[in-house]
């Protein structure tokens, strides 16, 4: 297993975490590539350097966990970046 500086399941909690801070850009990147049908295996490969044929299991999680949580900050995160701001 390589370390890719991304945790298996980010924090879920009901505010924005420092983890949604600095992987904000990747939460976009998963949400685009949802939106354009991307392949999950590809979306691993790709955003988290993660080989889904040699560690399966863990880029499935890594990317349903993240994609999750890009859609809870697409539907009620973003709110607290605007009071934020």
């Amino acid at each position: 297993m390589i370390s890719t500086g991304f945790e298996v399941s980010p924090p879920q909690a009901d505010t924005i975490t420092d983890y949604d801070e600095r992987n904000f850009v990747t939460y976009l990147r998963l949400l685009d590539a949802v939106a354009e049908g991307a392949d999950w295996r590809e979306v691993a490969a790709i955003i988290f350097q993660i080989d889904a044929h040699a560690e399966p299991e863990r880029a499935k999680t890594v990317y349903e966990t993240h994609l999750a949580r890009a859609r809870w900050m697409a539907r009620a995160g973003y709110r607290q970046l605007a009071i934020q701001r």
